[in-house]
């Protein structure tokens, strides 16, 4: 695989539940870095899985794949229902559509590091949690996340 392809099968591993494969894509020291949040491994496995849990039908669309050097970028769209539990607010039933950009750093046939931004602002309001709530909301999961 090219370096876009194993950045891009984080993604689709994600999006198909292969957590194992997952696991095998990302590097034993793999570190995550966005929107507030560091996790290591296997922190980041298991907020993926929550996030699976919280929206059904996920969907991605990677506008915009650029690679240079190690690292490779890449632009998405993500359309999905709020079906469940994310950040502390509770499921909407909600259609979302979801933008973001994703920074990862590749090895070989593995991911070492993933730096994300994610239109949470954006995703917030379209929950109907409002900009202030939503803020808070998640300003108090992020709080408890970091004991």
């Amino acid at each position: 695989m090219d370096q876009k392809e194993v950045a891009l099968s984080v993604s689709k591993a994600i999006l198909n539940g292969e957590w194992d494969k997952l696991s095998g894509i990302l590097a034993d020291d793999f570190t995550y870095t966005g929107d507030g949040m560091h996790f290591n491994k296997q922190e980041y496995i298991e907020f993926m899985k929550g996030m699976k849990n919280a929206f059904s039908n996920m969907k991605m669309e990677f506008t915009h794949v650029i690679s240079e050097g190690d690292l490779v970028s890449i632009r998405f769209i993500t359309t999905s229902k709020h079906t469940g539990n994310f950040m502390g607010a509770g499921a909407t039933n909600k259609n979302l559509e979801i933008g973001g950009i994703f920074m990862r750093k590749v090895k070989g046939n593995k991911v070492l590091q993933e730096w994300q931004t994610t239109d949470l602002l954006g995703t917030m309001t379209q929950m109907g949690v409002g900009t202030l709530l939503g803020y808070a909301i998640f300003g108090v999961w992020l709080a408890k996340k970091k004991k």
